[in-house]
């Protein structure tokens, strides 16, 4: 209200980030999740990798971590999937660390899913949803860019083959120091 404008009661009552996630909705925005956390620092986890063994976030500070959110059931996850393979040989030694999270319902699925299509980096399995509710997940594949201090920077809410978009962002990431 410091610019004599009042405030909408509908933003008093949800707040501007509600707002941000009804327009979202509204106008079918893939780009925008509904509700972000970017400029906030990454919410640490550890979680099963579906090969064995667990993965924690903050044991990566200092590199840059892609985070996948994907599904068994998910066919563009897995084309997602495929796509950042590639983008993981290719910067792994510039600092690039990714990780992908699990969302299904049905773990066993996952995991079969995980065996079936041996991925270039962990395949991480949330089974209480824990770690896509932190990151507020609201849709797949959501892609999420933590850089070399553990802030999320990024978060890409679709994949279409065409955008590559999400590439320039890694590569800023990787060229900025810690």
């Amino acid at each position: 209200m410091s610019n004599g404008r009042k405030e909408s009661p509908v933003i008093r009552t949800i707040g501007r980030a509600g707002v941000l996630a009804v327009l979202a909705a509204v106008l079918g925005s893939s780009a925008l999740p509904a509700a972000t956390i970017i400029g906030e620092a990454a919410p640490d986890f550890a979680l099963p990798a579906a090969g064995g063994g667990n993965e924690r976030l903050s044991e990566h500070r200092g590199e840059v971590v892609l985070i996948a959110f994907w599904s068994s059931g998910c066919a563009v996850c897995a084309a997602q999937l495929d796509a950042l393979g590639q983008l993981q040989t290719t910067y792994r030694s510039a600092g690039l660390v990714t990780l992908a999270v699990s969302v299904d319902d049905d773990m066993q699925r996952a995991l079969r899913y995980a065996n079936a299509h041996p991925a270039r980096f962990p395949l991480l399995l949330d089974r209480r949803k824990d770690v896509s509710r932190a990151f507020r997940i609201d849709r797949l594949p959501t892609l999420v860019l933590i850089d070399r201090r553990g802030r999320v920077r990024y978060m890409v809410a679709d994949y279409r083959r065409t955008d590559n978009s999400y590439v320039a962002q890694v590569r800023e990431l990787l060229d900025d120091p810690l």
